[in-house]
């Protein structure tokens, strides 16, 4: 995502100061979907997706015809292809959010845009890793780097992309220490050289993936309070996803009382999650208790109640 989360009217609107201009509706249009989808989750933001891509035919057009177009335009059209694709790989729709991946790399290279392209790419291997292509998410990873070093908060978000794909890779140890350089670099600090788009890679993000990628390891001991501390800090609706990590934590570490009282509390609120990432995880959890034969009898009954409460 490449903006605050700020509040917005519908998406398409243009600013007062430039009426109908071009620039000031995608400006519109991506702090709109960047607001809907950090406050209700990717789901609650599809239909303004839609709309998004009725309104700039552009997002659908070949690079080449696009050349002639103002450079802040094309800039502005490459964040709102980025955000696009974020909000379609939240929502599930991997297929979707890979084209409009390619989109948004493109229209970025056609301004000149390298700090959307880095975005873009960072976001992708999390996609990659995520359909299980932990090669093709490094690969992504490694293409963020420049002929100048990265400030510290986005070489720490590169650290942690590669950590997550190494250790699906099997390796053991290369993870721990991947880990450990991403801290180093994020308590580095904020710089003048950060992108606008790092406002969201905080405390929270860092302890969050920290936590999943020990837990991918089996450290259960220090991944289950890192992603409980994630997941109980106030951040955006996508951040359910380390609620949903902590859960499978839990399951697969054998803690049954706090995996029972951790779905007890996640079973009202179910139904408004809008990741389906999230929403995927807890269900695969959800399953795997219900077949469990180790997992108590009470575990498995709210595990079915998990299941009966989260959304189609």
């Amino acid at each position: 995502m490449t903006a605050p989360p700020l509040p917005a009217p519908a998406i398409g609107a243009a600013r007062p100061e430039e009426p109908g201009a071009p620039l000031g509706c995608a400006l519109h249009a991506i702090r709109g979907l960047v607001a809907l989808d950090t406050e209700r989750g990717a789901t609650a933001a599809l239909p303004a997706v839609r709309e998004a891509l009725r309104r700039f035919p552009q997002l659908a057009a070949t690079p080449a015809s696009l050349h002639a177009e103002d450079g802040d335009l094309l800039a502005a059209l490459a964040e709102l292809a980025e955000v696009i694709g974020w909000i379609l790989f939240d929502a599930g729709l991997n297929s979707r959010a890979r084209r409009m991946n390619a989109r948004a790399l493109a229209l970025a290279e056609l301004c000149g845009d390298r700090w959307t392209a880095r975005l873009v790419l960072l976001n992708h291997s999390m996609l990659e890793a995520h359909t299980g292509r932990p090669r093709a998410a490094l690969a992504s990873a490694a293409r963020v780097a420049g002929p100048k070093p990265l400030p510290a908060r986005v070489a720490s978000l590169v650290l942690i992309r590669q950590a997550h794909a190494v250790a699906m890779l099997g390796a053991r140890r290369e993870p721990l220490a991947l880990l450990g350089r991403a801290r180093s670099r994020f308590l580095d600090g904020v710089s003048r050289r950060d992108p606008h788009w790092a406002w969201w890679i905080d405390e929270s993000e860092l302890l969050g993936h920290r936590g999943w990628v020990l837990a991918r390891l089996s450290h259960w001991d220090r991944a289950i309070p890192l992603l409980h501390a994630a997941a109980t800090a106030p951040g955006p609706s996508y951040r359910h996803l380390f609620t949903a990590e902590l859960l499978a934590a839990l399951a697969r570490a054998g803690a049954w009382n706090e995996a029972e009282d951790l779905v007890a509390e996640l079973a009202p609120r179910a139904a408004g999650i809008g990741s389906v990432r999230t929403t995927g995880t807890l269900r695969r959890t959800a399953r795997d208790l219900r077949r469990s034969a180790r997992a108590p009898g009470r575990l498995k009954d709210a595990a079915v109640h998990l299941l009966e409460s989260l959304p189609a």
